[in-house]
């Protein structure tokens, strides 16, 4: 069974920034974030500022005060969320765990949701599913397991959650990287929905804020496009109108590595040492295809600039000397 998600969606343009404040903002993170805001505005729409603290040990609140503080300084402003609240408050993750448990009962009333007992090394194991990006297919190991077998492995183990999903291809377009299409049994598996010490995963959390902030659009990395179809088969069970999305490609270094928190050279807290917020965002601009040139612009200066037939579809290696 095939379905097609519907792409036109009549409503004011909602965009979003959703950053991890696990560390300072790096290259990567901004662009997707500059990217998010051309598009939003570009169609006369707004942004959404979420911090996606749902581990809060990983993610002090430090680093979510200080991603504020970065975009502000780059241009790149919000009209809702962050510190600052609002009508779908509250904007932090870590402190939405009611309401993420008020869809999950939905789904475990409904018989989708079974415990899992596996640990890291048997889903790693050398004879599991893998993508070929190296992520482990759930081969639904827990699935079948009778109430005493549960009942038993309990004593052990306290379990982690995850949501059953059909044989089925869910197809999307997206609004970068065009038409794609999943197999959510083949392709996905089986999907956590809780963590074992509670923490509910990302596909859920997302989907729920996203929904309930009035998101109509998701710009993120495109080492994220393999979780869409997850999503909005969460959409649909939840009864939510999904968002349309754009996966953008990742930036990398030069020597083409992905650019990450631990990447110093390239956070925030180095760049604003050296450049001006219009030096860099120019430079990220160019990187993009906006403009032929590293020269200096302000976020505003590049929306009438901005289309997404003007961004590539592969990543993106920074030029040596660019930053």
């Amino acid at each position: 069974m095939q379905n097609q998600v519907p792409v036109s969606q009549n409503r004011p343009v909602t965009g979003r920034f959703a950053p991890s404040p696990s560390g300072r903002l790096h290259l990567g993170n901004l662009a997707c974030s500059l990217l998010a805001w051309l598009s939003a505005k570009s169609q006369g729409g707004r942004i959404v500022l979420r911090i996606e603290d749902l581990d809060a040990e990983r993610c002090p609140r430090v680093y979510a005060d200080l991603l504020e503080q970065d975009l502000a300084w780059l241009g790149l402003t919000w009209d809702e969320g962050g510190s600052t609240g609002g009508a779908h408050a509250p904007y932090y993750q870590s402190e939405c765990g009611d309401i993420y448990t008020q869809s999950y009962r939905k789904l475990e009333q409904r018989g989708l949701v079974y415990p899992c007992f596996c640990s890291r090394s048997q889903l790693h194991a050398a004879s599991a599913p893998h993508t070929s990006d190296g992520n482990v297919i759930y081969p639904g190991t827990c699935r079948g397991l009778t109430p005493e077998e549960i009942a038993e492995k309990r004593k052990k183990k306290a379990p982690a959650y995850r949501l059953m999903v059909p044989d089925e291809e869910i197809t999307f377009t997206d609004g970068c990287m065009g038409t794609h299409t999943e197999n959510l049994l083949r392709d996905c598996g089986d999907f956590y929905l809780r963590r074992a010490d509670g923490v509910f995963a990302y596909q859920l959390a997302v989907v729920v804020d996203d929904a309930r902030m009035g998101v109509t659009e998701v710009v993120r990395g495109a080492d994220l496009l393999s979780s869409t179809a997850r999503q909005l088969y969460l959409y649909r069970l939840l009864g939510l109108q999904p968002p349309r999305f754009a996966h953008c490609p990742l930036l990398l270094a030069a020597d083409g590595r992905r650019l990450s928190k631990r990447d110093g050279d390239q956070s925030l807290e180095n760049l604003r040492a050296k450049y001006t917020a219009p030096e860099i965002i120019g430079k990220l601009a160019y990187a993009y295809g906006l403009q032929p040139e590293p020269a200096p612009r302000t976020p505003e200066s590049l929306v009438p600039d901005f289309a997404w037939t003007k961004v590539p579809k592969q990543d993106i290696c920074l030029p040596e000397g660019l930053f």
